[in-house]
């Protein structure tokens, strides 16, 4: 999505890729190699009353309520006032919503397999619940990001969209399915890795946007850097003060009159 958004923005939308860009959308395809490389296994759940019982835990009722009240906070608090002119306030609403529709997909994964194993799922409540969830969840995603998308760079809002939406689904993933559990300190060390690398092209992507940087023109932009300011000590600077008092012949002569 990172690299695809940015390449394509470019071409389609007339808005400029620069040399860094183009590293940044690397690095991203790179991270997410490498998390793909390491990433963690499901833990098994199979039946509707499993995820019950997981989303019942009480860390992740915790976890849902402070992400419910950070989402009420964005969107009645903060879109109003700083939407329009902040990238983060619309994106994070997206990425905090997305924790919420991630848990619904993959509980209705499991009600599908149920439905076709012959299992009454319909008659579950988490169903329907689950149902609701998931299309509340990606209306509002879908609202939020296209308001993003009227504003702002498309260039800039999916890779900083992907880092904040990863970020939230990994943390849900650990709390709710808790995925980390069985995984071993290299695959924790590659996943963090990974990811890292993926913040690190999306802010090349972002902080870089404007400059006019590409392989033809790198050698004349390492060369026209500002000269530094010259220092001087007191002692020139009294010298000059001096020598200004002193008018030259040439110059005109001001008389003041007081009447």
């Amino acid at each position: 999505s990172v690299p695809c958004s940015a390449i394509l923005s470019s071409y389609l939308l007339g808005e400029r890729l620069n040399l860094l860009g183009k590293l940044g959308c690397l690095l991203s395809l790179v991270g997410s190699t490498v998390m793909v490389i390491h990433a963690p296994e499901d833990e098994e759940v199979t039946t509707l009353e499993e995820m019950t019982s997981k989303l019942k835990e009480p860390g992740f009722l915790a976890y849902a309520a402070i992400l419910l009240a950070l989402c009420f906070l964005l969107i009645f608090y903060l879109a109003p006032r700083y939407g329009q002119s902040n990238i983060l306030v619309y994106l994070t609403i997206c990425s905090v919503i997305g924790a919420f529709s991630v848990s619904s997909v993959k509980g209705l994964g499991i009600a599908i397999k149920g439905f076709f194993a012959g299992q009454p799922v319909l008659q579950h409540p988490l169903t329907w619940i689950l149902v609701i969830t998931l299309v509340a969840s990606i209306t509002t995603q879908i609202n939020y990001l296209n308001k993003s998308l009227d504003i702002f760079n498309t260039s800039l809002v999916f890779p900083i969209y992907y880092v904040l939406f990863t970020t939230i689904v990994i943390t849900t993933s650990i709390i709710l399915f808790k995925e980390w559990v069985t995984m071993t300190v290299v695959d924790i060390i590659g996943t963090v890795c990974g990811f890292l690398t993926i913040i690190l092209g999306v802010f090349l992507l972002h902080a870089f946007k404007d400059m006019d940087v590409s392989l033809g023109n790198l050698p004349q932009v390492l060369q026209n850097e500002q000269p530094a300011p010259v220092t001087r000590d007191d002692k020139n600077i009294l010298i000059e003060v001096d020598n200004s008092s002193i008018a030259p012949e040439d110059k005109p002569k001001v008389c003041m009159l007081n009447t």
